[in-house]
């Protein structure tokens, strides 16, 4: 799951970079607008999410916050959801997209996954404890909500035969499942672990399955700035977010369950750069 050859060249390429000479393309429209347009979710929590207040929060903000101060620019943040955030890059309505996105080569046709990945989640369903799911193969003919665009929606499908509601966002999905319209909720764990400790309403729900397909997330760019001073620089940001500690401290802001991805991402990345 590290893709070790891959975080060693971008270690490497980071360390080459450094600070880029003459940075032009999308990073000189950004400078010039004073602004850096970015893609998140705002119902994803604790990655994005809004706050009573109505203000976007969450890891991927912090994310998003640091990548606009290194630039030194403001942050506009764009809300997207899994069916149209990769459209919403690709027509120049944002400049890059955090928004929990799984990496995987259907997706890499379309947009360029920035490596090194920045975390790594898997695919499990919330359910009323009451539903007895103790296994993958109960959810045969069973009811089960899912996002639009969820890169596990067909792997489930054809694997356990589920009939398969999906919703455009992640409110939508929930209040089906509290109303009684699906029996589970197919997301990701990091998301489902997350909510389940808020307890409150979620008490009279469990994960009960085991996790499966891990899948590493990345950010997003256009293709054309894959290498470019932009997307290079991109990657150096993600590689400092791992070799620091920075995310494995913003896990931790955010109370989200350590991560075994993060700590050996971080380890291999620090021993790299001494």
């Amino acid at each position: 799951m590290l893709r070790l050859a891959a975080i060693l060249y971008t270690s490497m390429l980071c360390l080459a970079v450094g600070v880029a000479g003459s940075l032009a393309d999308t990073y000189e429209d950004i400078k010039k607008r004073g602004k850096l347009v970015t893609g998140v979710k705002a119902d994803y929590r604790p990655w994005g999410y809004r706050d009573p207040s109505g203000a976007l929060v969450g890891l991927e903000i912090d994310m998003a916050e640091d990548l606009a101060k290194s630039l030194g620019v403001e942050l506009e943040l764009v809300p997207v959801v899994g069916s149209n955030r990769m459209e919403f890059l690709n027509q120049g309505k944002i400049d890059i997209i955090i928004a929990t996105m799984g990496d995987n080569m259907k997706r890499r046709k379309v947009v360029t996954m920035i490596e090194p990945n920045y975390y790594a989640g898997g695919t499990n369903i919330i359910s009323r404890k009451t539903s007895g799911f103790e296994d993958w193969t109960d959810l045969k003919d069973a009811k089960i909500c899912a996002i639009q665009g969820a890169y596990y929606n067909r792997r489930v499908l054809q694997l356990y035969e589920i009939d398969l509601v999906a919703f455009k966002g992640v409110p939508e999905a929930v209040n089906a499942l509290k109303q009684g319209s699906c029996v589970g909720f197919v997301y990701d764990n990091t998301w489902i672990e997350k909510t389940l400790a808020e307890g409150g309403e979620w008490e009279e729900y469990e994960m009960p399955l085991a996790t499966e397909d891990p899948s590493v997330w990345a950010i997003g760019v256009r293709h054309e700035d894959a290498e470019s001073p932009f997307g290079l620089m991109v990657k150096g940001k993600v590689a400092d977010w791992h070799r620091t500690g920075w995310l494995l401290e913003h896990e931790q802001k955010w109370g989200i369950k350590k991560s075994p991805f993060l700590t050996e991402m971080h380890e291999a990345l620090k021993t790299r750069a001494r």
